[in-house]
């Protein structure tokens, strides 16, 4: 089956994006095809280079970038909730800095809705 997954949860605070990562692993585990990644809302958080979590506590955005990179899955960003909470590229920044994980893509809603049309299964967090 193809599916796509839709993360609203921020990287941490909530269990939204773990959970996410962890359904992610089973469906590759179990053959299945994930279409693309969409962060949206707070869970563009999910994409900050800048995470820097405790060395006791899982590194999510490590963690969905190594995913990627083993499965070449698509982790696309809401370029508009990216913009409003400060995730940037080197195309939308305002200054040189730019704080957008590796492996991860800002795009657009046209992206995500082209990707679910062709999907079989929709599963948000």
């Amino acid at each position: 089956m193809e599916y796509v997954l839709a993360i609203k949860s921020p990287v941490y605070g909530s269990q939204g994006a773990f959970l996410a990562y962890q359904v992610a692993e089973e469906l590759l585990q179990a053959k299945h095809n994930i279409c693309q990644v969409f962060f949206f809302q707070g869970g563009v958080s999910n994409a900050n280079a800048l995470v820097n979590p405790a060395s006791d506590e899982i590194n999510l955005v490590e963690k969905w970038q190594k995913l990627a990179e083993l499965h070449r899955l698509q982790l696309h960003l809401c370029i508009a909730a990216a913009q409003r909470r400060g995730i940037v590229d080197e195309q939308t920044s305002a200054t040189a800095t730019t704080n957008l994980a590796q492996g991860f893509t800002l795009a657009g809603l046209g992206e995500f809705s082209q990707a679910v049309l062709k999907a079989d299964r929709l599963l948000t967090f």
